[in-house]
């Protein structure tokens, strides 16, 4: 009896509702302060991007456009998607409702789509900049890439609407009540989606990237096989640093992605297989801090990043 005292439910007069998780006080606030700071570091950084970069007109160029469309996508991840997560993950009783659920599951997934895709766009760039440099500016112009981006953002929104509409279930009535579970009915549409919007896009950022890779190997060894003719040995230095910066740049820029969502797809998949809550929890948060990581990646890495951040977080914005 007394652990038939201790249950409780979402609602307290209907025994076919969802139960309440029950956590200690400490572990819960610390949770929930955790995710909090999370949501709050991945705001604040990408804010410092979307600024930086529309406020400071030598910052208006082609590659930094892609760089601001990935910004918009990530603080929209942090500003609704992970506080979204972090209550549904947290509360077994959802009292959002459930339009705001099925909002915050296309959230989620339009910026996983805007993400890819502005990293596709990156790799495109990047690829036509070192393998086609004297080309590129002619090639690749404002003008066409704010247009990639509007095509890329608005094919993003009419497809995630689309599965939505047509694919997602909200009520399950085999769930309990009052919780906001997602199930997509057909699950070939489940694999097509994955190969179109998962599969294809990483492929071609690998080979896009491995192509970029051999390229800037084989013009460092051309440029630097020169030098070594006349001082032998030195030069030869300097092109095995060019060789691994490029090497670093390609594992910075996939390693992050796949690092995020590949162990998340492969729970999803094999979600039978995780017994682990804890686990589980885990790998469904983990695609999220990649909207925390790329402004660190795209951004401070960039030298210019630094100086444009001190003037806007001491109010120096005049250098425009």
């Amino acid at each position: 009896m007394e652990k038939h005292e201790d249950v409780q439910y979402c609602f307290q007069d209907r025994n076919s509702s969802c139960r309440k998780a029950l956590l200690s006080t400490s572990i819960y606030i610390t949770l929930y302060i955790f995710f909090s700071l999370i949501s709050a570091v991945t705001v604040f950084l990408n804010i410092l991007v979307i600024i930086s970069i529309s406020h400071f007109k030598q910052l208006h160029t082609t590659t930094n456009l892609l760089i601001l469309s990935l910004a918009v996508s990530d603080l929209l991840v942090g500003l609704i998607v992970i506080p979204a997560t972090t209550v549904a993950i947290m509360e077994s009783c959802w009292g959002f409702g459930e339009y705001f659920c099925v909002f915050e599951f296309y959230i989620a997934c339009l910026c996983t789509s805007l993400s890819l895709g502005n990293l596709v766009l990156i790799s495109i760039d990047r690829y036509v900049a070192v393998c086609d440099p004297l080309l590129y500016h002619s090639k690749i112009t404002i003008t066409r890439m704010m247009c990639c981006i509007s095509i890329t953002w608005c094919c993003c929104i009419m497809y995630r609407a689309a599965i939505i509409k047509n694919v997602v279930n909200v009520l399950v009535p085999s769930r309990c009540l009052n919780e906001c579970f997602i199930v997509e009915e057909l699950h070939w549409v489940n694999i097509i989606d994955l190969v179109f919007t998962m599969v294809v896009p990483c492929s071609v950022i690998i080979t896009l990237y491995m192509k970029i890779f051999v390229v800037a190997r084989s013009q460092a060894r051309k440029i630097f096989s020169k030098e070594a003719a006349r001082v032998f040995g030195v030069k030869t230095v300097q092109a095995n640093k060019s060789e691994r910066k490029a090497a670093k740049t390609l594992s910075i820029v996939v390693f992050n992605y796949f690092f995020c969502w590949i162990p998340f797809l492969f729970s999803f998949f094999f979600v039978s297989f995780l017994s682990d809550n804890l686990l589980s929890f885990i790998l469904s948060f983990l695609p999220l801090v990649n909207s925390l990581i790329n402004p660190i990646i795209y951004a401070f890495f960039y030298p210019w990043f630094k100086v444009t951040a001190k003037h806007i977080l001491t109010l120096n914005l005049r250098r425009s």
